[in-house]
């Protein structure tokens, strides 16, 4: 019996949308657009701040000489967060049913510029009864130790936890780590495979 139910951020619950940020880059930087996504892979600085070692601040630092441009920190906060999508992906009403009998954690590689902006943009947040956040804990997905975090989180066992991310990679690790792990491939499959554990 599921008794847990684990949610991936970015493209399950929040869509994302990179282009916004990489025009606006270009107007900042001297780069082309589509140089930008290459410069900042090649920076090597998502994955640091993802995982808690730069803090914001560092972090804008670094992206901005990476890139070669300057902006405030606040408005490279709004930037930076200038990749999610207005509305939800996955309705309030749907968590607020899931949450009425099983425990609801969200699992996410994420950033607290990021996390920060979704909390107060999006309130169906609310309806989670904890956070295991990357930047918070030190370990990002696939790694083996973020689910052992969300599963101590859940309060059950890994095969009583289902989890959904929108990356193959990650649902792989979790199926590793005991946990009954989807890939995310839309709300109205989504909705399938939950009744059909006969969470729905």
């Amino acid at each position: 019996m599921i008794k847990a139910l684990l949610f991936d951020l970015g493209d399950v619950i929040v869509g994302l949308d990179f282009e916004r940020s990489y025009r606006k880059l270009e107007a900042l930087s001297r780069y082309k657009r589509d140089e930008i996504p290459g410069i900042i892979q090649r920076s090597r600085l998502a994955d640091p701040y993802e995982r808690g070692e730069l803090s914001n601040r560092e972090f804008h630092t670094e992206f901005c000489r990476a890139l070669d441009f300057e902006i405030g920190y606040s408005e490279f906060k709004d930037l930076w967060a200038d990749v999610f999508e207005p509305e939800p992906l996955l309705p309030d009403a749907l968590f607020e049913t899931l949450r009425q009998n099983r425990r609801l954690v969200l699992l996410s590689n994420t950033n607290e510029i990021h996390f920060n902006f979704i909390q107060r943009q999006y309130p169906v947040l609310r309806h989670f009864d904890d956070f295991v956040l990357s930047y918070r804990i030190g370990f990002m997905k696939p790694s083996p130790e973020i689910y052992q975090k969300a599963v101590r989180s859940a309060g059950c066992s890994p095969a009583e936890c289902f989890f959904t991310d929108d990356k193959q990679e990650n649902v792989d690790a979790a199926r590793r780590a005991g946990i009954d792990a989807i890939r995310f491939q839309g709300r109205p499959d989504l909705e399938r495979q939950l009744r059909e554990r006969g969470i729905l």
